[in-house]
């Protein structure tokens, strides 16, 4: 197991998995999840195991799983092509992997000199091809600042998108380590304190060239198409971009009557989770449930 699953007793709790029942992780990275829920449903229950990275995908081929290589964008259309219909519970873990920070050699972290990829996928028909390099090289410096501003909620946003630009008049920016250097030459030194300067930067990027709010939206409304009557879905998030989103579809769903909310304040992680593993601090937990 690669990644290590954030709040699984709760998401076992909330999606409670009973023996033959279908389910989907929209979102199985290193399976922790994924096999968590399979041991409930098993012997004669399926899970639906999606994820961009193939890589990751061919570690999930267990009995009992259909692993698929893809977006969980394209959700409805997977499901349906696998025989996935009416299914009792749903998850989509937005966070991205341990593996993606230390393995994928990808760029994802800040905190190692890799190339500036940021891209989940291993497949190139999967999203746009964009790459994070791509992005800090090619765009305008206001198109920059409006990307670190938007999806990073990085209120220094001008000011590092003014650096970037003046940085890669010299030369390319190429790894993960010129531009966090970049970026922290540009961040007033009282805040350093608080988090890295780099932190909302690589966050704005990684959203913006994996297009993870869009997909998110588009994703949301075909899972309660899939959903059964009764049937759960639960999603966790790891910014207030991905909440916000969350929370106001639930909403406009329930005044609908189509849904019910489980949870009305999200699930955080325990003080003894957040400790174990630091990456889960930030992480929220909202599950609805789809009416008779």
């Amino acid at each position: 197991m690669i990644h290590k699953p954030v709040l699984l007793n709760e998401i076992l709790e909330a999606l409670n998995p009973q023996p033959g029942q279908l389910f989907i992780d929209g979102t199985a990275n290193g399976g922790g999840h994924t096999f968590a829920i399979l041991e409930r449903i098993k012997p004669n229950g399926r899970i639906l195991a999606i994820d961009k990275d193939r890589d990751l995908i061919e570690k999930l081929q267990v009995d009992g799983v259909v692993s698929v290589c893809g977006s969980y964008g394209d959700i409805k259309k997977i499901a349906d092509d696998h025989g996935f219909y009416q299914v009792s519970g749903i998850l989509l873990d937005l966070g991205y992997s341990s593996h993606h920070l230390e393995r994928s050699g990808r760029g994802f972290s800040f905190q190692k000199d890799e190339p500036l990829i940021m891209r989940y996928e291993t497949e190139s028909d999967l999203g746009t091809g964009l790459t994070a390099k791509d992005a800090v090289n090619q765009f305008s410096e206001s198109d920059l600042a409006d990307i670190f501003y938007r999806y990073g909620e990085e209120r220094f946003s001008r000011r590092i998108a003014k650096a970037i630009y003046l940085a890669r008049k010299k030369r390319k920016i190429e790894t993960t380590k010129e531009l966090a250097d970049i970026v922290a030459s540009a961040y007033p030194k009282r805040f350093f304190y608080k988090i890295h300067p780099a932190t909302k930067v690589f966050q704005a990027l990684r959203v913006f060239v994996n297009n993870e709010l869009s997909e998110l939206e588009n994703t949301l409304p075909q899972a309660l198409e899939i959903l059964a009557s009764d049937g759960r879905i639960a999603v966790i998030s790891f910014h207030s971009l991905e909440d916000r989103i969350v929370k106001n579809f639930f909403k406009a769903e329930k005044e609908k009557g189509i849904i019910n909310i489980i949870t009305k304040k999200p699930i955080i992680t325990s003080a003894e989770e957040a400790k174990a593993n630091p990456r889960a601090r930030s992480a929220k937990m909202r599950v609805a449930e789809k009416s008779s």
